[in-house]
């Protein structure tokens, strides 16, 4: 007999004084898996030219898709109120029972309201029927019961389909929850495929993930104005020293130009740092005799990771950002990228 074997073979309490195998419990669990699995199969024989205009109303909304459901499927529906938003489409979930004390007043004629109720009779959301029809926001349902009164009261309804529960009593709302939630997904995810949504503004919607990372420019993460140092050429050394040292934020760089404000080199601590292990002595000479020279530059409109791995490969502390006629107008700095997690 195999490890696993011998671990589905072994005993385990169940609570009380009866015990039952792990054979057991693990088939039950697949018994699970498969009612939900059935239930999200048949979703697919489901889908007509209904499901497709509730799409195109999500797309074209002017207003907010508005989202409601109680109990399980107002988890659902939370969800759903978040892939949206999280898209590019304005959501927000609304809570059938607040709706009724006030809440309906974030619902206008310009919104798109998706209920979602797997009897299709939940009173708490029948009740905001008529004054959603006052209001004049489209009403679409979604339940497992097409002959309910929500979905003869609603402009469209979605028909998931009546799904046996798994598990003892078919209580629990399990393979009704899989098929609403999968449908949700559907909807969510056709719906951005249609809106044309790009990854660059999925990421100005997450700039705090790592996607959001990804697609940030070093326009947005560079230092400007007064925290980026730009001197003359012939500046010297001792003036360059000066003007990093009280700079806001103490960058360990500042970028060197000519009588037009071009890029001509820069000067960094760790050049600093060479010319007193050298014993250099004359820091009134012009800061050109040490500046490194032709540097290694970013514009503001590349990604900060396409700069940051530069910098790595190079083993730089800073890059000088230039724009189109090569004058620095920002300082892409080692600390900022560490601060950011870019290294």
């Amino acid at each position: 007999m195999s490890n696993t074997q011998d671990a589905e073979a072994a005993q385990m309490p169940n609570g009380g004084d009866e015990a039952v195998s792990s054979r057991q419990v693990l088939d039950e669990a697949r018994e699970v898996l498969a009612a939900e699995a059935a239930a999200i199969e048949q979703l697919k024989d489901r889908l007509d030219s209904r499901f497709a205009a509730v799409v195109d109303a999500l797309v074209r909304c002017s207003g907010h898709v508005v989202v409601m459901g109680i109990g399980k499927p107002g988890f659902i529906a939370q969800n759903l109120s978040a892939i949206l938003a999280s898209t590019g489409i304005p959501s927000l979930y609304l809570h059938p029972a607040e709706a009724a004390h006030g809440d309906l007043g974030r619902v206008t004629h310009k919104d798109v309201v998706l209920a979602l109720s797997n009897s299709g009779a939940t009173e708490e959301i029948l009740r905001l029927v008529p004054p959603l029809k006052r209001i004049g926001a489209r009403l679409f349902a979604i339940t497992g019961n097409p002959r309910s009164p929500l979905a003869f009261a609603a402009e469209i309804t979605l028909d998931i389909g009546h799904n046996d529960e798994a598990g003892p009593f078919g209580m629990v709302p399990t393979t009704s929850n899989a098929a609403l939630h999968a449908m949700c997904d559907a909807l969510a995810i056709t719906a951005l495929r249609h809106r044309h949504f790009s990854a660059d503004e999925y990421a100005v919607l997450h700039p705090g993930g790592a996607l959001g990372r990804s697609m940030m420019h070093v326009g947005e993460l560079m230092r400007t104005g007064e925290a980026n140092p730009i001197l003359s050429q012939n500046a010297s050394i001792a003036e360059a020293v000066r003007v990093m040292t009280n700079t806001a934020g103490r960058p360990g760089a500042a970028s060197l130009v000519d009588a037009d404000g071009i890029l001509t080199g820069i000067f960094t601590d760790g050049d600093l740092r060479r010319l007193i292990e050298h014993g250099h002595r004359d820091f009134s000479a012009p800061v050109s005799t040490v500046m490194g020279r032709n540097p290694r530059t970013a514009i503001p409109g590349e990604k900060v990771c396409d700069a940051a791995a530069r910098m790595r490969a190079s083993g730089l502390d800073q890059l000088p950002v230039l724009d189109e006629a090569g004058h620095p107008v920002g300082l892409l700095d080692i600390q900022d990228l560490l601060a950011a997690r870019f290294l």
